[in-house]
């Protein structure tokens, strides 16, 4: 085997026994997946009122970019899919029904954990506004953005938010010493924070209230044992109502 093969494959082991016993190792892996997402975002992302669309598909390409080093992750710990929940088990029918059932069980906690968050922000400041959608503007009465962003929403936001903000920061934040029941608590309310500031475009309001539905995902992903596929179906369902809901407006 070639010299440097060997230097790869001994970086590659030592990566990853780092990132199983070291938390220091831990606590680097979680900033990196969003400094990385961040920095990018910054570079590229424009001030320019007319580039909506252009600025979707870099946050879609950021999510993106955070799922790799995600996956990366796991890959250097030798972890498998299923560590985070994916089952692939072989598909019947009566899987099929059970994880649709339980997806829309979760898709109506997690609307109630949206309303939930208004509810609070309107005891604390009155009724406040709605959450800023003016990002998705370019969606009004225009079908083929409808379909491409239904596309992309559903891979960078549905599948990749539900792997990152479920998945990834709640299993991560856990193995930081906090495996116990009240440290998986503590890793779901952080994730939700979390989960809720990278929503600040859509102001304050909409920071509040995807921080209440990220608890509650949060916890129905603990609550249904990883079962990752159920929450992606829910966000999916949300997705498709929001934007739905953008176009139509």
């Amino acid at each position: 085997m070639p010299l440097e093969n060997q230097f790869g494959i001994r970086v590659f082991k030592t990566l990853g026994t780092l990132l199983k016993t070291n938390i220091y190792a831990k606590i680097i892996e979680i900033l990196l997946v969003f400094l990385v997402a961040l920095l990018f975002i910054q570079w590229l992302i424009s001030d320019e009122a007319s580039d909506l669309i252009y600025n979707q598909f870099v946050v879609w390409l950021a999510n993106i970019i955070m799922l790799f080093m995600v996956y990366m992750g796991l890959r250097l710990r030798g972890e498998p899919l299923t560590h985070f929940g994916f089952s692939f088990k072989k598909f019947n029918l009566k899987f099929a029904l059970r994880t649709l059932l339980q997806s829309m069980l979760v898709f109506v906690i997690a609307l109630l954990g949206f309303v939930l968050g208004a509810i609070v922000m309107a005891n604390i400041v009155g009724i406040p506004e709605s959450p800023d959608m003016g990002g998705y503007d370019y969606l009004k009465n225009n079908v083929w953005m409808l379909f491409v962003s239904l596309a992309g929403i559903y891979v960078a936001s549905s599948f990749g938010e539900e792997v990152i903000y479920r998945a990834f920061l709640i299993n991560r934040i856990s193995e930081l010493g906090l495996n116990s029941r009240s440290g998986k608590i503590t890793a779901v309310i952080i994730s939700a924070l979390i989960f809720g500031l990278v929503h600040y475009s859509w102001g304050i309001v909409g920071i509040v209230q995807t921080a209440f539905m990220g608890l509650a995902l949060g916890f129905s992903y603990l609550f249904l044992k990883k079962k990752i596929w159920v929450l992606i179906l829910a966000h999916v369902y949300m997705d498709t109502i929001l934007i739905l809901q953008l176009y139509f407006s």
